[in-house]
């Protein structure tokens, strides 16, 4: 479907043919229709199927030619690194159409509390936030929500997990009780639909196919001991010089700096990036990321969903995720748009267990690629593996330990 057939305001359109789409994804084709009839809507749809348009584009719709000082929609999502994304896509999406928005998030050296203030009390047509800083934000008084027609919660599923339950509840109570709200989610698991019942009002709901890889992402396995993980690294991106862009997952902050370290000596251009730097220094780190500045990024999970970062050529998960929806959303910075890409994982015997999670997910069977020889042996692939749960918490849906709300490392 054309996004011409939408029926959506000229300069809209002008904007989108001016970034080069002419073709909706499904998840645009079903989403766009409903949010412009002004129904409550439930979408799941796995990262990179353009979801963010599916909301973006009828919410700029609706704003064109509007010469309001209110803000007009609010948009809660989980991390800084989203909330950026989004607001940089509104700038581009909206260029022609006087639409103004800012993100609102924590983990900043703090110059930016005056320029938040100021439009959430002057009014931006569009807040993007994260629940904990604007909740600092709202504690304070001055905030003008009053206006608010349109109420946006992206990665549903990952604010819960997080345990943003009760900054959302109380964010809600700031807003009018008439307004049109949207739920976006990578997963549809019981939380998520309880969580919107108190949410939402007679919503449209729509499913895509969840919690598979896209096709052109070709995926593979690698069983490994713990010490040959590094060795092997370093042999996989020495053995494909064609990978300009290549994203490397570790689970520990420590294990981010012990890889770059590891690629460093073999003078690639390498940075790593965890919760441990300033936003700024973030940013900057992304920055020369997508430019192509940087050839290889090593990153704890904070990057594995929200960043929109296009012809990734590789990601290796150097530790399977601890959650199988996490391997989703890891291996969905490849093969974005319609592209190909490569995926590995590296597992040892204790993530063995993992991986059968991920592949009953994902509804197949990672191949397992045998280890070169130079290597030696690795562990064998056990059906009963031993178990990795000893002493793992166990996730609450919708509790927070006692304290400031706003003090979450996420936000």
């Amino acid at each position: 479907m054309r996004f011409d057939e939408f029926e959506l305001k000229d300069e809209l359109l002008d904007a989108i043919s001016y970034m080069g789409f002419e073709n909706a994804t499904p998840i645009q084709e079903q989403a766009i229709p409903a949010i412009l009839s002004g129904h409550d809507l439930i979408a799941c749809a796995q990262t990179g199927t353009g979801k963010t348009a599916a909301f973006l584009l009828p919410i700029l719709h609706f704003l064109a030619g509007r010469h309001s000082r209110e803000t007009n929609t609010l948009i809660l999502v989980p991390t800084r690194e989203l909330a950026i994304q989004i607001d940089q896509q509104i700038q581009g999406l909206a260029y022609t159409l006087n639409v103004t928005s800012i993100s609102i998030y924590g983990g900043g050296d703090g110059s930016d509390w005056g320029q938040q203030k100021t439009a959430l009390t002057q009014g931006a047509d569009i807040i993007v936030a994260t629940p904990g800083k604007l909740i600092s934000h709202l504690n304070m008084g001055y905030v003008k929500f009053g206006h608010i027609e349109h109420l946006i919660l992206d990665e549903a599923d990952r604010m819960l997990d997080i345990g943003f339950y009760d900054d959302i509840m109380k964010i809600l109570s700031f807003l009018p009780a008439k307004r049109q709200n949207l739920m976006f989610s990578a997963t549809m698991p019981p939380k998520i639909r309880s969580f919107a019942k108190q949410i939402l009002t007679n919503p449209l709901e729509i499913a895509l196919e969840m919690s598979k890889p896209a096709e052109g992402v070709l995926q593979a396995v690698y069983l490994v001991h713990e010490n040959q993980k590094t060795p092997l690294i370093n042999s996989l991106v020495a053995d494909k010089p064609e990978y300009k862009s290549i994203l490397i997952f570790s689970s520990t902050k420590r294990k981010v700096g012990e890889i770059v370290r590891s690629l460093k000596s073999k003078h690639y251009l390498v940075e790593g990036i965890s919760s441990d730097l300033e936003q700024k220094e973030r940013e900057e780190i992304l920055l020369r990321f997508k430019s192509r500045e940087t050839r290889i990024l090593v990153a704890t999970d904070v990057l594995s969903r929200g960043i929109d970062i296009k012809d990734i050529n590789l990601v290796i998960n150097f530790d399977a995720p601890g959650d199988a929806e996490d391997y989703v959303h890891r291996v969905g910075r490849t093969a974005r748009a319609e592209t190909t890409g490569v995926a590995i994982t590296l597992i040892n015997e204790l993530d063995m267990r993992k991986m059968q999670r991920i592949e009953q997910l994902i509804g197949q069977e990672v191949y397992k690629v045998p280890l070169p020889a130079q290597f030696g042996s690795g562990p064998v692939w056990n059906a009963n593996p031993p178990s990795d749960r000893k002493g793992k918490r166990k996730k609450n849906f919708g509790n927070k330990k006692k304290g400031n709300p706003s003090s979450s490392k996420s936000n």
